[in-house]
């Protein structure tokens, strides 16, 4: 089983924090139209070619568990453009689409999570009842925050009243399991400010929640405003409050803290089960207890599940292997229209490997599985972990390493000490 995730590198206009490849559109409508059909060519007739050379690596063919358009900006492609993407795999991984024309929906002969990336501003009535004759079953988007002078600063083209009006649209086309990302640490934002924004997002009664600091990457207009000291990085100690609270509200509205930076809500709703659903606060927490709406295409990037990425920087991992395509559109087409895969590839080692781990599956409330390991690295992790143990930043329970709450906050820091050089 395989993820498959289609990287759309469309932006209307671009965030002054983002640091993923992507492209803002030509002016003349006919120049982006020329461009995203030429992408959209490229991106299946690359599924075509990487099928000759098998997706998954390993000589058989591959059975998709989650298919993940990201970008960049999917919801910007046009809806002929994504039902040509749908029908490509379907050829290529027959998934088994089936059409009810009747309700005018579309669904896979086995389920299986589906998610689209939205920005709020995209989602209109039109566009939402275009959902319903494709199979997307997950739409994530991205809020950001609820303030607009918040918005704006990081040049978002949506409003905050857009979320939710996002939000009921789609629901009115009945998808069932959404997504919303947070952003927490804006220059001056007061921990009051914060508040209100978990407040907006809890009232909405999303499926799922993805809250990140503020990052200032190098190569952003936001590290340039930095670097000339036109804005400053919030303080650690207002992070942790920052962090504890989101963390400590949304374990009380019913939430489900699975991974650092990612919460998903629970059907049960009883007491017992809420103070379970903090991965940093008990000793011993019921791993039984799973919401089931964890991003399961996200999950498989954290726990060595096999993935295919196609598009323009896209990475695929498999069988030992890592590749990523070329970040750049132009050519990424005139190497696929050449027959060419314009991609890198590394092997993974088994020290690779065994730092993989450390950087993805410590970050799960599960942590790392000391069985995956062999005796050499095992040994090697535990020696290093000891003195962690010891300062309260790492536990080990029944066979598995994992995070403490107190452990987060230097979570990379942790995660440097445990590595392999």
């Amino acid at each position: 089983m395989s993820g498959l995730y289609i990287h759309i590198p469309f932006c209307a206009s671009r965030c002054i924090y983002c640091g993923f490849y992507s492209t803002v559109p030509a002016k003349k409508k006919d120049e982006r139209l020329s461009v995203e059909e030429q992408y959209v060519n490229a991106l299946c007739h690359e599924m075509e070619l990487r099928e000759r050379d098998d997706y998954d690596m390993t000589g058989e063919r591959t059975t998709l568990s989650t298919i993940y358009f990201g970008g960049g900006t999917p919801s910007q492609l046009s809806f002929q453009s994504l039902r040509k993407i749908f029908q490509t795999i379907d050829k290529v991984f027959h998934i088994g689409l089936e059409r009810d024309e009747d309700s005018n929906t579309c669904k896979t002969a086995t389920p299986m999570e589906i998610t689209m990336e939205c920005n709020p501003d995209d989602v209109t009535e039109e566009f939402a009842q275009n959902l319903r004759s494709l199979p997307i079953n997950r739409v994530s988007m991205g809020a950001q925050t609820f303030s607009d002078d918040r918005l704006k600063f990081l040049h978002r083209r949506h409003t905050a009243d857009e979320v939710e009006t996002a939000v009921e649209r789609l629901r009115d086309v009945d998808i069932k399991n959404i997504s919303v990302d947070l952003m927490f640490g804006f220059p001056n934002e007061t921990l009051a400010e914060w508040e209100d924004d978990i407040e907006r997002l809890i009232a909405l009664d999303i499926e799922h929640i993805s809250a990140y600091s503020l990052m200032y990457e190098e190569g952003t207009p936001l590290y340039r405003l930095l670097q000339a000291g036109k804005v400053k990085e919030m303080d650690d100690e207002l992070y942790r409050q920052m962090y504890d609270t989101l963390i400590d509200r949304l374990t009380e509205a019913g939430y489900e803290q699975y991974e650092i930076s990612n919460f998903a809500k629970l059907k049960a709703q009883s007491s017992n089960l809420k103070l379970q659903t903090s991965m940093f606060n008990v000793q011993s927490p019921n791993f039984k207890v799973q919401s089931p709406f964890r991003s399961q295409h996200n999950s498989s990037y954290w726990h060595n599940v096999p993935y295919i990425g196609i598009g323009a920087s896209a990475h695929s991992y498999g069988n030992g292997r890592r590749s990523w395509n070329v970040s750049d559109t132009k050519a990424y087409i005139a190497a696929i229209q050449e027959n060419i895969l314009p991609s890198e590839e590394e092997i993974i080692d088994a020290d690779t490997h065994y730092n993989d781990m450390i950087m993805t599956a410590l970050r799960t409330c599960e942590g790392i599985d000391l069985t995956n390991l062999s005796a050499e690295h095992r040994t090697y992790l535990m020696h290093l972990a000891q003195p962690l143990q010891e300062q309260g930043l790492l536990i080990e329970n029944n066979g598995w390493l994992r995070l403490t709450r107190n452990g987060i906050y230097v979570s990379d820091s942790v995660m440097s000490d445990l590595m392999k050089v």
